[in-house]
C-alpha cells in the first residue's frame, strides 16, 4: 500500500511546470529622454507553447493600477521566443510603482482544456 502512495506523489511531482520568464528581478527606473518621465527596461521570454499573448501592468504596494507608457501593452510573442521593452512612467508616479507585472493571455480558440494563467511580477527598488 505504501509503494501504492509513493507512486502516486511521484507521479504528481514529476510532471514539468513551465510559465513565463521575466527579468530584472529588481528593475531600476532610470531618466528618459521624454520629459518627465522615467524609462526601465525588461525582459519577458515565453516558455509555454500553449500561449501567444502577454499583458503588461504596473501597480503600487496595494497593488492599484499605476498609469504607464510602453510599445505594446498587449505583447504577441512566440514559443521561445524573447523581447525586451521599455516602460515610461511619469516622475511623480515613479516612487509609487511596486510591481511591473506580465501576466499570460489566451483568446478564447486557443483553449483547448482548463487555461492555465501565469503572472510573474518584478519588484521595483
Amino acid at each position: 500500500m505504501k509503494s501504492l502512495y509513493y507512486g502516486l506523489a511521484m507521479s504528481l511531482f514529476s510532471t514539468m511546470l513551465c510559465a513565463h520568464e521575466f527579468t530584472p528581478t529588481y528593475p531600476k527606473f532610470k531618466p528618459s529622454f521624454i520629459d518627465d518621465a522615467s524609462v526601465t527596461t525588461m525582459k519577458l521570454w515565453n516558455k509555454r507553447s500553449d500561449v501567444r499573448y502577454y499583458e503588461v501592468t504596473v501597480f503600487n504596494s496595494e497593488w492599484k493600477p499605476i498609469p504607464f507608457a510602453t510599445v505594446h501593452r498587449l505583447i504577441k510573442l512566440g514559443y521561445n521566443n524573447q523581447v525586451k521593452f521599455d516602460i515610461y512612467v511619469k516622475n511623480n508616479n515613479v516612487r509609487n510603482v511596486t510591481y511591473i507585472c506580465t501576466t499570460s493571455k489566451q483568446l478564447n480558440e486557443d483553449v483547448k482544456s482548463t487555461g492555465v494563467k501565469s503572472r510573474i511580477c518584478s519588484k521595483v527598488k
